[in-house]
């Protein structure tokens, strides 16, 4: 079928389904064929395409995407102040490592950064090409109050979604994340489950049309002192709300990629889980809802340490999937390059080199082959921070 062309969705009605007569002559009792027809992408071959190149072995995608508030709390931390120079310096710092394309195949950029280039004039979305990664872009325009709800909140940035997703194409980015979120100590109570995967399958649907691979991110968060079995049952119930409008919006699931939160206690529960606890319960949750048509899971880390990130990832990964099963880090990847850079230039060659330690570790996790032997005691430092905001 042409990417172009209009697929046809036939549905066979059986012989006796609208009647109760037996060897009546009405016509419903005779087989029928009903044809609908479904809208394919013109980008529905490069939509594919991206999505398997995102989720390429060993590979995962790391998340440069936080709001320069966001991103001014990160310089806040080694000393530096929010102003574009050294959010600049920052970005040019990750994106032109040496060798990052080995184990980093995609990376989702803010606004900001998709339009910046390196002091020497280099786009960064070149930089990124260069080492064959994937550029990427944060289209969704933060979480806001959801009225009726308990204190829940809903994603906002559907208006103009379109003319910008196709603007973000031209610049040079092929795939797009939106995230919200869902509280489990607000309930969560069925209206912020309905807005969260209603929102998520809008903004899929428009970014396919664009040419854009849609990352699908329903965050669990990790708020709360609730046990495993509670994140299990509230994962399950928002994934099955996603597929459904995914499929209700002719979303194409091989040109999709989901960044689930792991299943895990809540931060404040009494009784961590082992890596292997994690791994049984997320991958049972994946298992009950995510097609196998869909290429790749990359796992958000949440405020766990980089060791835990990783750990759990790579306990993951010991059995076959019928997924890519990976990571799309941020602060998994980035702490220990921010504390080893500390703002100075001379400090630029070894924070790079502490990202490639930490993306190298990601990469053999995702093989299944990663072990904490040698880590430090930096990296073990969990980064929850309760009610955290991007």
């Amino acid at each position: 079928m042409s990417c172009a062309s209009f697929a046809k969705l036939n549905i066979l009605i059986g012989n006796n389904s609208f009647s109760s007569r037996r060897g009546g002559s009405s016509p419903l009792t005779a087989t029928r064929r009903v044809s609908l027809p479904i809208r394919a992408s013109s980008y529905s071959d490069e939509l594919v395409q991206t999505a398997k190149t995102i989720a390429s072995p060993g590979r995962g995608i790391l998340a440069i995407d936080e709001s320069n508030a966001t991103c001014g709390k990160r310089l806040a931390s080694i000393g530096l102040d929010n102003t574009e120079v050294n959010r600049q310096a920052y970005r040019q710092l990750l994106l032109t490592t040496p060798g990052l394309g080995e184990y980093i195949s995609g990376s989702i950029l803010f606004e900001e950064t998709l339009y910046q280039s390196t002091t020497g004039g280099k786009k960064f979305v070149d930089c990124l090409r260069e080492e064959n990664i994937v550029p990427g872009i944060k289209v969704d325009k933060g979480l806001v109050p959801l009225p009726g709800s308990n204190n829940e909140s809903w994603c906002q940035g559907l208006d103009g979604l379109a003319s910008r997703s196709a603007e973000y194409y031209k610049q040079g980015a092929r795939f797009a994340k939106w995230r919200t979120v869902v509280s489990i100590p607000s309930g969560p109570s069925a209206l912020a489950v309905k807005e969260a995967a209603w929102g998520l399958a809008r903004y899929a649907a428009i970014s396919q049309d664009n040419g854009l691979v849609p990352i699908v991110e329903p965050e669990i968060l990790l708020d709360g002192d609730h046990p495993i079995e509670r994140t299990l049952e509230v994962a399950e119930k928002v994934w099955s709300e996603v597929f459904f409008y995914l499929a209700q919006n002719n979303v194409l699931f091989e040109g999709i990629l989901l960044k689930p939160s792991m299943v895990t206690p809540g931060a404040e529960h009494k009784q961590k889980a082992s890596p292997e606890t994690i791994a049984k319960h997320t991958l049972t949750m994946l298992r009950r809802r995510v097609p196998p048509a869909v290429p790749g899971i990359m796992f958000l880390s949440g405020g766990q340490s980089e060791v835990e990130a990783t750990l759990n990832l790579n306990a993951m990964n010991q059995s076959p999937n019928p997924w890519h099963v990976s990571f799309s880090y941020a602060r998994a990847l980035q702490n220990s390059v921010l504390k080893t850079w500390q703002g100075q230039p001379e400090n630029v060659e070894a924070a790079q080199k502490s990202l490639l330690i930490r993306a190298k570790a990601n990469s053999l996790a995702q093989l299944g082959r990663y072990s904490a032997e040698g880590e430090n005691e930096e990296a073990r430092k969990g980064m929850f921070v309760k009610g955290y905001t991007y």
